[in-house]
């Protein structure tokens, strides 16, 4: 992993391009979700990440696939991980083949 810039989070893209693009609240797209407005927000504030759960649910009301959102936290989760074990990682000698 060598990208130097995060990942977008799913959450950030739900809050700047989708759910404005809806004309919907938080509470009417939470709703529609059947989840709570305040794990909505949370996944949009990028501090819980999109489950499988939650990206079937994303992909059914907004007509994408469910890998689309997971890919987006999968991308995240890695770059975090990768930043937070940099260390220890390092240490880490390849098995040549």
């Amino acid at each position: 992993m060598d990208r130097k810039r995060r990942p977008t989070h799913p959450g950030a893209a739900l809050k700047a391009e989708i759910l404005p693009s809806t004309g919907l609240s938080i509470s009417e797209f939470a709703e529609r979700l059947n989840m709570s407005r305040q794990s909505l927000h949370r996944i949009m504030a990028e501090e819980q990440p999109v489950t499988a759960a939650t990206a079937l649910k994303l992909a059914r009301l907004l007509n994408t696939s469910p890998d689309l959102w997971l890919n987006m936290q999968r991308a995240v989760d890695l770059w975090d991980e990768s930043r937070r074990l940099s260390k220890e990682l390092a240490i880490i000698e390849p098995i040549a083949a």
